[in-house]
């Protein structure tokens, strides 16, 4: 059913101005499994082999290590017999080469090892081949050039001599594709981007800063103790409201949360092409994300809410590199700072701001300092909802980490909210058997509970939570990550 289903689905057709595109044979609704699709293939990023599987992507402590070339690691011996098949050329390899080489490298030569055994279609729900689409190689600047001739260079050396040869072109084409088409593989928890893989069947699906789908790698049942369940990589496309039969699917390739001029920059370079889409043609909400702040029907003028805006800007140069250095004190002084100065001026939109919201509250939930954190949190998902698509998974992530905090404040009431808003975003971006939706449907309950418990009686509601805590503090928050470290781009750039 599922082979009929991705051909039932979608058609490929000639799409105005964008080359080749989808589009959809039926109507759909928010929440739909347009297509799941396999990798052809996919690798762990250079700098986590040693802390994700390389076969299932989960992220571990203890991994086991290849006896042989001691590079690639796994959960246990399930998932590298599973791994096997992908792993066995590239481990010899690797042996003989004396190291593995870059991401870049070990993607491409897995590709072509597959390739070389099963042929150019290696599934039957498969749409395009990787010969059909495009490398744009010639559209490349001078030093993204550069380093795509040591790559090639040194993927022939590394590239076996008992394998089958290929022409350059052949090998460059490869390179190009994963180039512009490489999407970030996420762990388990969908919370990191740890690999990088090719997903034909998607690299069909063109951009939309706006757009009616959204891409989510479900793994499977990643949370079975058995590891013969841990599914095979794979994306699911999910539409996120209603779509008319003979309407284009399109996914964002980047970020809502910046600006027209800004995000069509960003897909110039690193993706070669102009959007043209509504949202950048008519700038729509542009304005509300550099607007100032009216306060009784008084406005700033446009000079003070450009230094509030350019004081920003700045400071968040300073905030991130005292994050990389773990820093974490400085950076809630250096916020703080900048929140004094600029939020009197700026609206609850400016995107300047909703960065320093959210940095913050990610700072000061892991610093423990959970009402500060659930106050910013909150503010943060105030100003999103007005720029966001409803059922963008950004916003329900968002609107999950400000309920848990919320929730780790004592705020049960407002944090409920919060999580039963997450939860039915991410029944439409992730489905009901993603980990993070189950996770959610857990907090959902739990915090019922404890609301239901709070409204009888709110003082043995707080001695209660307080021996909890006391007991077991609630551990949901990892380090602060940077705002960009997000999943925030579909494909994966090198940068």
């Amino acid at each position: 059913s599922t082979i009929a289903s991705v051909m039932e689905n979608v058609a490929i057709f000639d799409s105005p101005g964008k080359g080749r595109g989808l589009k959809a044979n039926k109507e759909f609704w928010a929440g739909d499994v347009i297509f799941a699709e396999a990798s052809l293939s996919a690798v762990v990023f250079d700098s986590l082999a040693e802390r994700i599987c390389h076969s299932c992507f989960r992220r571990q402590d203890k991994l086991q290590r290849c006896g042989q070339c001691k590079f690639a690691h796994y959960c246990d011996r399930t998932c590298q017999r599973a791994g096997w098949a992908e792993h066995k050329q590239e481990c010899s390899a690797i042996k003989t080469f004396g190291k593995a080489p870059n991401e870049n490298i070990r993607l491409v030569a897995r590709i072509l090892w597959r390739l070389d055994k099963e042929g150019g279609v290696v599934s039957d729900m498969q749409l395009t081949t990787l010969e059909e689409l495009e490398d744009h190689i010639c559209d490349m600047q001078e030093d993204e050039m550069k380093e795509f001739k040591v790559d090639i260079h040194n993927f022939l050396d590394y590239w076996p001599r008992n394998s089958k040869q290929h022409t350059i072109d052949v090998i460059s084409h490869i390179f190009g594709v994963i180039n512009c088409n490489g999407f970030s593989v996420s762990d388990q928890r969908g919370l990191q981007a740890v690999g990088v893989g090719l997903f034909l069947n998607l690299c069909l699906v063109n951009h939309n800063c706006w757009p009616n789908c959204t891409v989510i790698l479900n793994h499977g049942n990643q949370s079975a103790v058995n590891t013969m369940f841990h599914s095979q990589r794979r994306i699911e496309l999910r539409a996120l409201g209603k779509i008319e039969e003979g309407e284009e699917l399109t996914v964002s390739y980047v970020d809502y949360l910046n600006l027209s001029e800004e995000r069509q920059r960003h897909l110039k370079t690193q993706y070669f092409f102009e959007c043209t889409c509504e949202h950048c043609k008519n700038k729509t909400k542009d304005d509300l994300k550099m607007a100032g702040r009216e306060k009784d029907g008084v406005k700033p003028t446009e000079e003070q809410v450009k230094e509030a805006s350019d004081y920003c800007y700045q400071m968040m140069d300073k905030i991130e590199k005292a994050r990389l250095n773990g820093d974490y004190h400085e950076v809630v002084k250096l916020c703080r700072g900048c929140i004094e100065k600029a939020e009197p001026v700026l609206a609850d939109t400016h995107i300047y701001l909703l960065r320093i919201y959210s940095t913050m509250s990610e700072v000061q939930s892991y610093l423990q300092y959970f009402e500060e954190a659930a106050d910013y949190a909150r503010k943060m998902v105030e100003g999103y909802v007005k720029l966001y698509h409803p059922n963008n998974a950004a916003l329900g992530m968002a609107a999950m980490r400000a309920g848990v905090t919320h929730w780790q404040a004592g705020l049960i009431e407002v944090g409920h909210g919060m999580i039963c808003k997450a939860y039915a975003i991410l029944m439409v971006t992730h489905g009901p058997t993603h980990p993070i939706t189950k996770d959610l449907d857990a907090m959902r309950v739990q915090t019922e509970m404890e609301l239901r418990m709070f409204k009888e009686n709110e003082y043995v509601y707080h001695s209660m939570r307080e021996a909890a805590l006391k007991n077991k503090p609630m551990t949901m928050m990892h380090e602060p990550k940077s705002v960009e470290e997000g999943i925030k781009d579909l494909f994966h750039r090198r940068k």
